[in-house]
C-alpha cells in the first residue's frame, strides 16, 4: 500500500524555491530523447513525465516528443511549469506516480526525471506500464553530482559541504537537539562514508516523514516488478555553460540544504558560506562548459 504521507512530505520538500530550481537545474541530452524515439520504432507522440517540477524535463520532451503530458503533486511547482512552457505542446495536471488518472495505454514513453527516488517503486511501475501503448518505454533518468566542470578542487569543496549537509539532516531526522545538529562532522561519520554523488539516497535518513529510495536499485527495483519485458541502463552526458554562481546555486538547490535552511539553520553552520567563497575565489564569473552525466534505466513494454 502507497504510504501517502510520506509523499506528500517528499512532495512539500522541494517548496519555496522553485524558481531557483528551474533557473539552475540541467536539462537531459537532447541524444537520450533521440534513443528514447528509436526504442519506440516511431518518433514519439505523447510523453506523460511523473514528478514534471517545473517542467525542465517537460520541455526538454517537447523538442523530440509531439506532446507532453506532466504530472506533479506540487502546486507551486506546477506553477511555475506552466509560466514557464509552451502550453500548446505541454500540459500540467496535480497528481501521482502512481495515480495519475490519465488513459490506459495512451503514450509512447512515460518517463520520471530526478523524481523515482521520490516515488513508491512498484505502484509507480505498475502505473507506468498502464500507461504505456504495447512497444513503449518508461525512462526513469538521474543526473550525478556534481556536474563535470574540469576543477577537481571544486569539485571536491562540493562534495565536502554536501556531506556535511547530509550528516546534518541526518541528525535532525533522528531527533538530534537543536545545539547538536550543526556540531562538527568528522570524516568517519557513518552518513558522511555513506554518501555518494552518483546515489545520495542509499541508506538515507529523512526529516519530516519523507522517504526516498536509492538510485542505484532502480534497475534492480524495475527488474523485479515484472512490469516491463526487458530493463536496461545506459548513460549520456548533456553539455551546458556555467560559472561560480551556477555551482553554487545548483548546491542551494538540493532538498536537502532547502530543508535545513527551513529549520533555521544558516549558510556558515551548513559549510555553504566556505564552500561559496571559495567556488567565487576558484571559478569567478567564467562561463565554461561543463558535462552533466545521466543515468537512464529504461524498462520496454511487450
Amino acid at each position: 500500500m502507497t504510504d501517502d504521507s510520506a509523499l506528500e512530505a517528499g512532495a512539500k520538500r522541494f517548496s519555496g524555491f522553485a524558481d531557483l530550481y528551474d533557473e539552475v537545474r540541467p536539462e537531459p541530452p537532447r541524444e537520450l530523447g533521440e534513443v528514447l524515439g528509436f526504442y519506440c520504432g516511431r518518433p514519439p507522440g505523447l510523453v506523460i513525465d511523473l514528478g514534471s517540477g517545473t517542467g525542465l524535463s517537460c520541455r526538454w520532451a517537447a523538442k523530440w516528443a509531439t506532446e507532453v503530458v506532466g504530472v506533479e503533486p506540487s502546486d507551486e511547482m506546477r506553477s511555475v511549469a506552466e509560466t514557464m512552457s509552451d502550453r500548446s505542446t505541454s500540459h500540467f495536471r496535480r497528481g501521482w506516480s502512481h495515480d495519475t488518472g490519465l488513459p490506459t495505454g495512451c503514450a509512447d514513453v512515460v518517463s520520471a526525471v530526478q523524481a523515482l527516488h521520490w516515488m513508491d517503486p512498484v505502484p509507480t511501475f505498475t502505473e507506468a506500464a498502464r500507461l504505456l501503448r504495447p512497444g513503449g518505454v518508461f525512462a526513469a533518468i538521474d543526473c550525478d553530482w556534481p556536474p563535470v566542470i574540469g576543477d577537481a578542487e571544486a569539485e571536491r569543496a562540493w562534495d565536502t559541504c554536501r556531506r556535511r549537509i547530509r550528516a546534518l539532516e541526518t541528525r535532525l531526522a533522528k531527533g538530534a537537539a537543536e545545539q547538536e545538529i550543526d556540531a562538527a562532522v568528522c570524516d568517519d561519520d557513518r552518513e558522511v562514508t555513506n554518501c555518494s554523488g552518483i546515489d545520495t539516497h542509499q541508506r538515507r535518513a529523512l526529516p519530516d516523514g519523507v522517504r526516498s529510495w536509492a538510485k542505484s536499485r532502480h534497475l534492480d527495483r524495475m527488474i523485479a516488478s515484472g512490469a516491463f519485458e526487458w530493463c536496461r541502463e545506459i548513460a549520456l552526458a548533456a553539455t551546458e555553460d556555467g560559472d561560480a554562481r551556477r555551482f553554487i546555486d545548483l548546491l542551494r538547490s538540493q532538498g536537502d540544504y532547502q530543508t535545513l535552511k527551513r529549520q533555521g539553520l544558516d549558510d556558515a553552520a551548513l559549510g555553504v558560506e566556505t564552500f561559496a567563497a571559495f567556488i567565487e575565489s576558484r571559478l569567478g564569473d567564467e562561463r565554461r562548459p561543463w558535462r552533466f552525466v545521466y543515468r537512464a534505466r529504461i524498462g520496454f513494454k511487450a
